[in-house]
């Protein structure tokens, strides 16, 4: 991809911010996390701005600071909302931005999300997609009681049991979308005839059965959802390393990685780009887009001045598992332009303070990459598919 390239913005929406103090920054509104008219104010706002999509963050257990447990904090967001359900409560509030709540595949069926998903593709009108995501949490798994975690330190996922059980829910989630997909499509797009003279409103010869048969799903079908608008929902996921990659490669349609620079971004890409070809997908659409943590201001020590007192507040510094970006939008215009020579397709942004710096991506970021001519001035397209330059995929049951 050339710098001058169109670029796909997303925007990660999580709590009052990436940040674990933001909720205490002014205009946070803390009090309205849990209403719906925050969540839609957030979409709205960031359909303003023209953005293709956003994520909903969520989870199985209550946020934590460690990767595997929950910790003991008592200064941060704790809890959310349903993502889905919250996607589902802002579709008919925007018209044009892309609604891509998380599912966690792991102690989940992929029955009950693939009819949500496609729920939320009609309700939508076809902006719906997912992002996966797996988890390992001991304390999560003990809310299902089907299989126990073990609790593993860092240097034990590097040991060949820990090793094992990442490659394991990764594979997991691999069939889960496989599962998702022919739910998705076990419907043909004609299925529904609803002709009252005769009766018949279905073609039963116009349903399939799945039969998918693997290590942890078994699922007959058909679906009770007929098949989405889009045909298939965007199906996006995290990846930080080499099983993740595959996974993206193989099953994904867009994958964020978390690169610390234009090198890094172009290897990641790469092994994406193996991942698929051996997946016998080289010919299919897939979007990397890079994952940035943001703090945005109109001058770079404003920027810098509100994530020190941010950091003030938490009693430490910020880190994560993306790079962070503090500074101008022009200056991160910069920054975008020169990762994206890398291969990538898009960014998504996590803002580090919703209330601030959500306004900063969409009324400063987006205005300057576009008259850079790298951005759109109006949507092009009414599904989320369409703004992301992916085909509506033919049927595979149908003859």
């Amino acid at each position: 991809m050339s710098p001058s390239a169109p670029l796909h913005l997303a925007v990660a929406l999580d709590g009052a911010g990436w940040h674990p103090a933001a909720w205490r920054e002014p205009g946070a509104r803390p009090h309205e996390l849990f209403t719906a008219g925050y969540w839609a104010d957030l979409v709205t706002e960031a359909e303003r701005g023209l953005l293709d999509f956003v994520t909903f963050e969520d989870g199985l257990g209550p946020q934590s600071s460690h990767p595997t447990e929950p910790d003991d904090r008592t200064d941060r967001v704790q809890g959310r909302l349903d993502a889905v359900l919250v996607a589902a409560r802002v579709a008919p509030l925007t018209r044009h931005i892309g609604l891509v709540p998380t599912v966690i595949a792991t102690h989940t069926e992929p029955f009950h999300s693939s009819k949500a998903i496609a729920t939320l593709d009609y309700v939508s009108t076809g902006r719906a997609g997912l992002r996966l995501k797996v988890t390992a949490r001991p304390d999560e798994a003990d809310h299902f009681g089907r299989r126990a975690f073990p609790r593993l330190t860092p240097d034990q996922w590097e040991t060949p049991s820990g090793r094992e059980l990442f490659e394991d829910l990764f594979a997991e989630a691999a069939d889960y979308i496989e599962v998702l997909r022919r739910l998705w499509d076990s419907w043909e797009d004609d299925a529904e005839i609803r002709d009252v003279a005769t009766g018949r409103f279905i073609d039963r010869d116009k349903l399939h059965y799945i039969d998918f048969q693997g290590r942890w799903f078994s699922v007959k079908g058909p679906s009770i959802t007929p098949r989405p608008p889009q045909g298939q929902p965007l199906v996006t996921a995290l990846a930080h390393r080499s099983v993740p990659y595959r996974l993206v490669g193989g099953s994904a349609d867009i994958g964020y990685v978390t690169p610390r620079g234009v090198d890094d971004a172009r290897a990641a890409v790469a092994e994406i780009r193996a991942a698929q070809s051996a997946a016998g997908r080289a010919a299919e659409p897939v979007h990397v887009f890079g994952d940035l943590v943001v703090f945005l201001d109109d001058s770079a020590a404003a920027a810098e001045d509100r994530r020190a007192r941010l950091d003030d507040l938490a009693g430490h510094p910020y880190t994560s598992d993306a790079d962070i970006f503090t500074g101008t939008p022009a200056g991160l215009a910069d920054h975008l332009q020169e990762l994206a020579t890398a291969g990538l397709a898009g960014f998504r942004l996590r803002p580090g303070a919703i209330g601030h710096d959500l306004r900063q991506i969409t009324r400063g970021l987006a205005p300057e990459l576009r008259r850079r001519g790298v951005f759109r001035d109006t949507y092009e397209a009414d599904t989320l598919r369409g703004l992301l330059g992916f085909p509506r995929p033919a049927n595979r049951y149908a003859a």
